[in-house]
């Protein structure tokens, strides 16, 4: 596929595109490692994965924006950016997301336990000045390495560096290290909050004109 055919939008979508952004997200993730270790059971896991990823995607706070990438008009990547000044969320925001997360794992106490002690550090570790966050970056599997991920990227780094704002990210999949780093984002921070759990790793991107300086 070539990447001319790509087109990204950022207006606000329909419950229907909102929903198909959930389950592009749900598919992307439902083979990595930390889920995969949170629900070992594949249907489980599914259905909680759209729950998780409908609440993230539906509540980023008044500044955050849901990009999505598509094909033909049809969603294949979703991507959620937060800009300076809009993390921490305000408490409505926070509710929703802990909401959905808590609605995603309720069957399972022991995952419950597990994935709120990593959202503990998560928001623990988190920078505190202002900076670009990337919440989620998710491509539908048949689309991944067609230039979706950067389609995604590229406007929110571009507005970082001529801001001269980092960005920040995590990620729980090892071998996401590398497809970042050619981003420029480097590994800051290795959280590993549940024992016997897999690490959750914190990267921060420094603005392009910082480094030429």
């Amino acid at each position: 596929m070539a990447r001319r055919e790509l087109s990204v939008h950022d207006t606000p979508l329909t419950k229907l595109e909102l929903q198909d952004a959930a389950l592009v997200s749900a598919h992307a993730f439902h083979t990595d490692p930390f889920f995969e270790f949170l629900s070992p059971g594949a249907i489980q896991r599914s259905q909680g994965l759209v729950i998780w990823s409908h609440s993230i995607c539906a509540h980023l706070g008044p500044k955050g924006t849901l990009l999505t990438a598509r094909r033909e008009g049809r969603i294949v990547g979703v991507g959620a950016w937060v800009p300076p000044g809009g993390y921490p969320y305000p408490a409505s925001t926070q509710v929703a997301q802990m909401l959905g997360a808590l609605h995603a794992l309720y069957r399972t106490p022991t995952a419950l336990v597990k994935g709120l002690r990593y959202l503990t550090a998560i928001e623990k570790a988190h920078p505190k000045e202002d900076l670009w966050y990337l919440q989620l970056l998710a491509c539908a599997p048949e689309h991944q390495r067609t230039g979706v991920g950067v389609s995604l990227m590229e406007g929110s780094l571009s507005r970082a560096d001529d801001d001269g704002v980092a960005a920040y990210l995590e990620t729980q999949n090892e071998d996401n290290l590398a497809y970042y780093a050619r981003f420029g984002f480097e590994v800051v921070n290795v959280l590993s909050p549940v024992r016997a759990g897999p690490p959750l790793w914190a990267l921060r991107r420094e603005p392009r004109s910082v480094r030429a300086a």
